[in-house]
């Protein structure tokens, strides 16, 4: 099965993990699912996405709530073309700090309100998103170019499950990437499939 819905996606790694696919019987395919939820986050670190946001600042509040998607702050325009000298009445003074904190773009210390009026309310800025495997495969974020790869890391992930519940017996998977059979300990194979992963995604 090809394509990139999510339905597809947890078919082929279904039918890659062969006898070991019979372990995740979570409903609604929920095991599978998490595999390559998994897998679309490590991907974001080596195929990184970049939007933008805009926030609405107020003078004195220091945190405000960013995209469910964004993996990490990327940077700002906002002050950045501002020009003058220390001593002018317009000079906005040192710009804040900008960090993510617990789920939250934090501004610190907190603008004030000469700051907004010389630089503006609206707060702009990049951050990398995480990928989407979506059910609706125009809104998978993942390049089809990568989609062996994505299988490839969800494998990975779900070795590493197998390897915590103590699983002994060797498993064969059908490898994602290069689609060669893999005879081995989990524990043993998720080393293999995050090694071929650090390869193939460079």
């Amino acid at each position: 099965m090809s394509g990139m819905g999510r339905a597809a996606l947890v078919a082929d790694l279904k039918a890659s993990l062969s006898d070991a696919s019979k372990v995740f019987a979570a409903p609604a395919d929920g095991d599978f699912v998490r595999h390559l939820d998994k897998a679309a986050a490590a991907l974001a670190v080596k195929r990184p996405r970049t939007l933008v946001h805009a926030v609405t600042l107020a003078a004195g509040q220091a945190n405000y709530a960013v995209p469910a998607d964004l993996w990490q702050y990327k940077s700002t325009s906002w002050g950045a073309g501002y020009r003058g000298n220390p001593w002018d009445r317009t000079w906005p003074g040192r710009l804040p700090q900008v960090r993510v904190i617990d789920g939250e773009l934090w501004l610190m210390p907190a603008p004030s309100s000469h700051q907004i009026a010389m630089l503006g309310a609206t707060f702009s800025f990049f951050y990398y998103a995480l990928h989407v495997v979506a059910v609706d495969e125009a809104e998978t974020t993942v390049n089809p170019g990568d989609r062996n790869l994505l299988l490839l890391r969800a494998q990975a992930e779900a070795m590493r499950e197998l390897a915590m519940r103590d699983t002994v017996r060797s498993a064969s998977v059908r490898d994602g990437f290069s689609g060669q059979m893999r005879t081995n300990t989990p524990a043993a194979l998720a080393e293999l499939f995050l090694a071929e992963f650090e390869r193939g995604a460079v």
